[in-house]
């Protein structure tokens, strides 16, 4: 199939796309953040809200210290004595091991602080720290560096482990991706979750090239170290108990925390931080912590590593590619569909890798590949309406080469008379008397002139009889009616546009100069079968009609140039005319003459100047 566009703007579009998507492409692969990040969290909500809620596992529970804990309180925050009564508690419930997304960095009363150290001293733990991130870093792309770090006080972390609560947000603040490694100015530290989930399990951990190892289990991360989360519903989704519950009741039996893994948070109203999710626009922090350690627990956290960002960057390579060789090769409307479809296919397809916990980037094949596309759809628009405009100047050329008429038919079917036809047609031969003597006087400037204004006058009243123009020689030329589509008026159009031609150019004539008044224009007409092909070389051809027909038609003006006649219509051509008119034609004067080449004779009808006009006001 042949480009629809030169090859140097396909090549260039081409190479164009290849750079652009390219380089988004490279900055996916490498995790740096770009405002395509903004959109394709538009594209992530959908699919996580059309997947719909999940169940948590059942190994995480959140012990709130809610709005009516803080009443019962008294006060915010609660003293440590009183945490370690509620860490107590848990502990006493069966609780397996406890998480503590609260921020304990001062000393407060040290008996109270020696309490709550001395209540962490035989359940496995874990204390939230918090780091100030340096900005610099592009969070996603790398482990993030840490400048100072916010620690549990010493009296109450010694018999616990600490890790950064950190998370990563997106722009519109919506947390996507909890890191579990930091580079701190102590080294290399691991997360909050990270560090709970090893405790819950009794298992140390380890990283490995693109994820986490604990124990025998693997669990994979994106870039960094980085875990993407994966939501499961809003606010209370993942099992949640008051505090007040277990200090007031203490182990009560409908207190299930047994063998669970407990992450002790505030959520009361204005104390505690929240954050805007696909299912909630105000879900508490403790919420998220959890979200974490339930995806490492059941292994549900969205998968999207080097391999995945890989796949992302192959398809916007490949939708763009794809995108602009259908604008080259297709029409516009096709093309348009060939990319939509290309777009559709890959949207379906990162939907349905969802369902199965693959995050597969929807925004990047469109961002990589709609500039491109939409640009060339835009050049290919200019070079299909100057194509137009140079097809329709030359289709008006062609029409001044070729009867407007014949014009048109080639321009909608470029295969017209490629096989030659015989039909019946009626054909007309002109020649202007008296022109050679009037062509010396006049010169070669004048003389061009004068035959156009003649060949005027003979196009419009052919057109005017629904003729056509097949060949200009000179001071003659050649009609036909019929042509290309015969039509059963032809005969009688050929006889009027005989009467009139004569009567036209004669008023024509009178008004050119003193030195045209010599010239006459004779006209034969005949009608018969005849074969329209295209005469000529390959690589030049004009349509024609060949055979008796025009042979006779031709010889009829040595008939009415031996008679002293104007016009000569073969006695069928006068015969069919009349079969259509409801008028006869009134003949002045019919003779059989030999027509030279040809052994039959043929009847003839002649008029001379005085008697045209009136046969051409009987028609």
């Amino acid at each position: 199939m042949k480009p629809k566009l030169s090859r140097w703007i396909l090549l260039t579009a081409l190479a164009a796309g290849l750079i652009w998507s390219g380089l988004l492409a490279f900055i996916h692969l490498t995790g740096s953040a770009s405002i395509l990040d903004r959109f394709e969290t538009v594209f992530l909500d959908l699919k996580i809200v059309v997947a719909g809620e999940r169940s948590p596992p059942s190994e995480v529970v959140i012990v709130a210290i809610d709005d009516q804990t803080v009443s019962r309180e008294g006060q915010f925050p609660l003293p440590r004595n009183r945490l370690a009564d509620l860490i107590g508690a848990i502990e006493a419930a069966g609780a397996k091991a406890i998480a503590i997304d609260i921020l304990l960095p001062t000393t407060s009363d040290s008996s109270h602080d020696t309490d709550l150290g001395e209540a962490l001293k035989n359940f496995p733990s874990v204390i939230a720290a918090v780091g100030s991130l340096e900005d610099a870093l592009p969070l996603e792309s790398s482990v993030p560096v840490v400048e100072t770090v916010m620690v549990p006080a010493a009296r109450v972390s010694r018999f616990s482990e600490t890790g950064l609560a950190n998370i990563v947000t997106d722009t519109g603040g919506t947390p996507r991706h909890i890191p579990h490694l930091f580079l701190t100015p102590e080294g290399l530290k691991p997360s909050f979750s990270l560090q709970a989930y090893s405790q819950f399990k009794g298992e140390p951990h380890t990283f490995a090239a693109n994820g986490v190892r604990i124990g025998e289990q693997f669990r994979a991360t994106d870039l960094g170290w980085h875990m993407p989360l994966n939501y499961y519903g809003p606010a209370g989704t993942i099992p949640t108990l008051s505090a007040t519950v277990l200090m007031e009741n203490g182990s009560t039996p409908e207190v299930r925390l047994r063998d669970r893994l407990v992450v002790l948070g505030v959520t009361a109203t204005a104390v505690g931080d929240r954050f805007s999710t696909p299912f909630d626009p105000v879900l508490p922090g403790v919420e998220i912590q959890a979200t974490g350690l339930a995806n490492l627990l059941d292994q549900s956290a969205l998968i999207r590593g080097p391999e995945t960002r890989s796949l992302d960057g192959l398809a916007a390579v490949s939708i763009t590619l794809l995108g602009l060789l259908a604008v080259a090769y297709f029409s516009l409307a096709q093309a348009s569909f060939i990319y939509l479809v290309l777009l559709t296919v890959w949207l379906v397809f990162t939907a349905a890798a969802f369902t199965h916990g693959h995050w597969l980037n929807s925004a990047l094949p469109l961002a990589a590949s709609l500039p491109p596309v939409a640009g060339l759809i835009f050049v290919r628009q200019i070079s299909d309406r100057r194509w137009a405009r140079q097809h329709q100047i030359a289709q008006q050329e062609l029409a001044r080469f070729h009867a407007p008429k014949l014009a048109e038919r080639i321009a909608g079917d470029p295969a017209f008379l490629l096989k030659p036809r015989e039909q019946m047609v009626a054909v007309l031969f002109i020649d202007l008397s008296g022109y050679t003597g009037l062509s010396e006087q006049l010169g070669p400037a004048a003389t061009r002139d004068f035959l156009k204004e003649f060949h005027t006058v003979v196009v419009n009243v052919a057109s005017a009889n629904s003729g056509v123009v097949l060949d200009f020689m000179g001071d003659g030329a050649m009609l036909g009616f019929g042509i290309p589509d015969p039509a059963s008026s032809d005969p009688l159009n050929a006889c009027r546009c005989a009467f009139q031609l004569v009567e036209q150019v004669h008023d024509w004539l009178a008004f050119k100069s003193s030195m045209s008044k010599g010239c006459r224009l004779r006209v034969g007409g005949h009608v018969g079968q005849a074969v329209l092909s295209r005469l000529g070389h390959e690589q030049q051809q004009q349509i024609t009609a060949t055979g008796d027909c025009v042979n006779v038609a031709s010889r009829l003006l040595e008939v009415a140039k031996h008679h002293g006649a104007l016009v000569a219509l073969s006695s069928d051509l006068i015969a069919a005319a009349e079969n259509i008119s409801p008028k006869s034609l009134t003949v002045p004067r019919r003779e059989t003459e030999d027509i030279r080449g040809r052994q039959k004779s043929l009847n003839v009808g002649l008029w001379k100047s005085h008697e045209v006009l009136l046969s051409s006001k009987r028609l």
